[in-house]
């Protein structure tokens, strides 16, 4: 077993004089740790996974085999196959479900709800209606106060206990203090903002990046070349999200170049791990098969070129990504987005007049 790190800050770490009462929905890597932290920061907290033979044996092991094998999880953390029983009664909801099947769950929450507050951990765009998962808590569950957590947060680092810090947005000022209560501790520090669509854009978007740079590294590429495709990448970032009306200075934060250097320089992120099997010549189907979890960059790929088209904003990688993946355009032609097109100011809305 991997030890914590760090255990001078566990040991540092008092309960919280007020028990908040939470739910994880999703035993991925990225809701058990959320979940970890919670149960760790003196919460009552319940995991929600589907199966119920998994959820009896993370009961028992205090490990999750699918996807931390290497960790032991907080023995007072709780884990059901019960939608009523893991939401009913709690303070905080997180939903930490891939895009696909995150409006399916709330639903299926929707009798259980009284008041609590509903927070997003996925980081992704539902497919076709491009809505952000901010939009589908607000359409499901309109009466519900909600937010969206998102910052680089690589899950096996904060069930080790690495220091690491995250953004939790919402409109309500109740929801960001709550959930800072919940998760905040002396290796996790929880910042607060209230541009929700300019941090859950940095979320989604940043993992169209990774694939790249998974798949620029697959190509041995150097140093130059990487911090390139980075701060291009928070260019394509920034021009697309003011477009749909968030800040752009939101992107100089955790959720936005911070996630993005994190996502894109490890080969812990899931994106980076598809965009390298793509480089090393292997199909989507088995790049994603290999993985064994969801990777969210390949839907937003698809998601925001279109979307970036009818609105007319330039994002040539964005664009060249794709027609690698899905029209078997040569890898070269990411390298030529990025050369192209060299009378573009080096910071995005410095220049007057420049368009996006």
């Amino acid at each position: 077993m991997v030890e914590t790190a760090f255990p001078e800050l566990v040991e540092q770490q008092k309960p919280k004089p007020i028990q908040l009462k939470i739910a994880v929905l999703g035993g991925g890597s990225f809701g058990t740790a959320i979940a970890n932290t919670a149960t760790r920061n003196g919460c009552e907290t319940t995991l929600w996974i589907r199966n119920a033979e998994t959820a009896q044996e993370i009961n028992q092991t205090h490990i999750n085999k699918k996807y931390l094998p290497d960790f032991e999880l907080e023995h007072a953390l709780h884990v059901c196959s019960s939608l009523e029983e893991a939401v009913t009664g709690k303070d905080l909801i997180f939903v930490a479900i891939p895009s696909h099947s995150f409006r399916a769950v709330l639903q299926a929450i929707r009798p259980y709800i009284s008041s609590q507050a509903v927070i997003s951990l996925t980081k992704g765009i539902e497919a076709d209606s491009f809505n952000f998962m901010s939009e589908i808590i607000h359409d499901e569950l309109p009466e519900v106060p909600y937010g969206v957590l998102s910052g680089p947060n690589l899950a096996k680092e904060i069930i080790q206990g690495m220091p690491a810090g995250t953004v939790v947005a919402s409109g309500s000022e109740m929801v960001r203090f709550s959930v800072q209560d919940a998760l905040h501790s002396a290796f996790f520090r929880v910042f607060a903002s209230d541009d929700v669509h300019g941090v859950e854009l940095g979320g989604a978007l940043k993992n169209i990046y990774a694939v790249a740079m998974g798949m620029a590294v697959a190509h041995n590429v150097g140093e130059n070349t990487r911090s390139m495709i980075l701060t291009r990448a928070l260019a394509e970032m920034s021009r697309f999200a003011v477009k749909l009306g968030a800040n752009p200075l939101t992107f100089l934060g955790l959720s936005g170049v911070g996630d993005l250097f994190a996502t894109c320089n490890s080969a812990l992120s899931r994106n980076y791990q598809v965009g390298f099997a793509l480089g090393k010549g292997k199909s989507l189907e088995q790049a994603v098969q290999e993985l064994g979890q969801t990777a969210e960059g390949i839907n937003t790929i698809i998601q925001v070129k279109k979307r970036a088209s009818e609105l007319d904003v330039y994002m040539p990688i964005t664009n060249a990504l794709y027609e690698v993946i899905f029209e078997q355009a040569p890898a070269l032609n990411i390298a030529m987005a990025l050369m192209k097109n060299g009378h573009r100011s080096d910071v995005e809305f410095v220049l007057p007049h420049q368009k996006v």
